[in-house]
């Protein structure tokens, strides 16, 4: 792709980046691992963490110097790797912490922030495999500190696994009670996408090639700033607005993605539009909702405005790249956006604004903060509609929840760096055991008989 940029855009791309936290949020290499299963554990953690060292080695270098050669901030630079209830099914012993270490290993030794794939596929059922690795995770994420993981319990053609969604709530308990941070590391999807840029979420899915190179954008607040020269007018103009400025943060993205490609010797995978906010002041996906003429994210019409702004996203930055995917669209991670912080804070934004908010944007309810006295049959109930909502609308939607142990409605948890801060937010009262209990599976709904 040939790039013909004038003077004009090079001046704005300056002020995007400069005034309004114009960025791109991650550099994200998959890397394929299935090369290095075998039965004996300890030589298949060898072959994986001299792979990702041989193939990643200098990710982190070249991110940095794209970064100073064009002046455009590169915040993160991460690895992704094949689901490891793969890379390890036919690896003797029932415990897969230990390739969790040698992931965690790997990923401080080049250099990177986050390292995805921790993961296992299970919509439709468990293989051994899959139910080893979910049993390691309480243990494989307390213990490392830059793996991430992800389990995906359901999709719109296998319908949901309910044992897993049982499972999994589970599993979050028992993490939840060795520390808060390994919940924050963990994610539940129905529809999980193999070019997922972004954590905790990424793993490297076995359609991809050997290695690839994502991207994922960001700019809340260049959208925000678009907006505010549109007060009173229509929507038709608010759509517009946001698609021109979509097309322009993409296109910063094509380039950052292209040049890495090139300098790495690795092929370019997708542009990931996401709006990704931080906590910082002026990069707030709830901002812009507000800017639309929202006194406050959560109020009535959050949903109907957060719809445009996810369309008007995904309509401009599909123009501006050859390869578009991951999650594409906007994020509402409650502990990452200021403007949602406060709104949850004062109570506007609450649990069941949100989930209906997931049926428009990308993914679902994320960094979710709630008591540490949350039982896991609650949590499983939680995924569970997220799943739904997910299965039934053909989307990618998935719970990050964080049960703090010890703090309560009205208090606030802080998890530090980009993660930012959450307050504890209140589920809804009454049992949802006999629910879960249930078992099985959801079936599909009729209109994936697409074929």
């Amino acid at each position: 792709m040939s790039y013909l940029i004038n003077s004009g855009e090079i001046l704005q791309t300056i002020q995007m980046i400069n005034q309004q936290h114009l960025d791109v949020r991650t550099i994200t290499m998959g890397i394929n691992l299935l090369d290095c299963a075998g039965m004996d554990m300890n030589a298949c953690c060898r072959k994986i963490y001299d792979k990702i060292c041989r193939c990643a080695g200098n990710l982190v270098k070249t991110g940095c110097d794209i970064e100073n050669e064009f002046g455009i901030p590169i915040v993160n630079k991460r690895i992704s790797v094949t689901p490891i209830s793969l890379v390890a099914a036919s690896c003797a012993g029932e415990d897969y912490a230990p390739i969790a270490r040698t992931l965690d290993r790997a990923a401080k030794e080049t250099g990177v922030n986050f390292i995805g794939g921790f993961s296992a596929l299970c919509h439709k059922g468990f293989t051994e495999s899959d139910l080893r690795l979910i049993r390691s995770l309480p243990e494989a994420l307390s213990e490392t500190e830059l793996v991430c993981a992800s389990v995906n319990v359901g999709s719109t053609r296998a319908g949901i696994n309910m044992d897993a969604v049982a499972l999994m709530g589970r599993i979050i308990k028992e993490t939840s009670e060795r520390g808060f941070m390994g919940c924050a590391k963990l994610v539940v999807f129905a529809n999980a996408v193999e070019d997922n840029p972004f954590m905790a979420g990424a793993f490297h899915g076995v359609g991809e090639p050997e290695t690839v190179i994502n991207v994922g954008v960001s700019g809340p607040g260049v959208v925000a700033h678009a907006l505010k020269a549109c007060k009173g007018e229509s929507f038709d103009v608010v759509a517009e607005t946001i698609k021109r400025t979509a097309f322009k943060i993409t296109r910063m993205g094509e380039l950052v993605a292209q040049e890495a490609s090139r300098r790495l010797g690795v092929p370019f995978g997708v542009v990931d539009l996401s709006l990704a906010p931080t906590p910082a002041i002026g990069d707030s996906v709830a901002e812009i909702l507000e800017i639309m003429g929202l006194e406050r994210c959560g109020g009535h019409g959050t949903t109907a405005a957060l719809a445009l702004l996810n369309d008007a996203v995904k309509k401009g930055g599909v123009m501006a790249s050859s390869h578009v995917g991951g999650l594409s669209g906007a994020f509402i991670p409650v502990s990452e956006d200021a403007g949602m912080i406060a709104s949850a804070k004062e109570g506007t934004l609450c649990i069941d604004k949100l989930e209906a908010m997931t049926c428009v944007c990308s993914v679902g309810l994320d960094m979710i903060a709630v008591p540490g006295d949350t039982d896991a049959d609650t949590i499983s109930a939680v995924i569970a509609d997220e799943a739904a909502i997910g299965m039934v609308n053909n989307k990618t939607t998935a719970v990050r929840i964080i049960p703090v142990k010890g703090k309560t409605v009205g208090d606030s948890v802080d998890f530090g760096g980009l993660l930012g801060s959450a307050p504890i937010m209140p589920l809804h009262h009454g049992s949802a055991s006999e629910f879960i209990a249930r078992g099985g599976r959801i079936p599909a709904p009729l209109h994936s008989l697409r074929n």
